[in-house]
């Protein structure tokens, strides 16, 4: 069924180093097959149909509109339920997130 909904939990999680600047002067921003979700640091539930898809994670200052720094993207698959991706920032000024495997979980 076309309509079926699937979820993608998307951990963005700043580099340990910097995190602090992060938190307070940054947000995340997750991107599913060209949708927009502005999002905290941490975990966010995306719905998705099931299929193929792109994601993309960046951050912005606050105040920006336009900006993707430090962006990543990762094609993926969902046949059904739920599907765990995180997104690590890397430690350096110009470092991009890192995509770490995929874990499949039901709910």
């Amino acid at each position: 069924m076309a309509d079926q909904t699937a979820v993608v939990e998307v951990l963005v999680k700043p580099s340990p180093i910097a995190a602090w600047f992060h938190y307070l002067m940054t947000h995340p921003v997750i991107e599913v097959d060209g949708q927009k979700y502005a999002v905290k640091w941490g975990t966010s539930r995306v719905p998705v149909t099931p299929g193929t898809h792109c994601i993309s994670v960046y951050f912005r200052y606050r105040g920006q509109k336009s900006a993707r720094l430090a962006e990543a993207s990762k094609e993926f698959s969902i046949a059904e339920a739920c599907m765990h991706v995180t997104a690590r920032l890397g430690p350096r000024n110009g470092s991009t997130f890192r995509f770490e495997e995929p874990v499949a979980r039901r709910q």
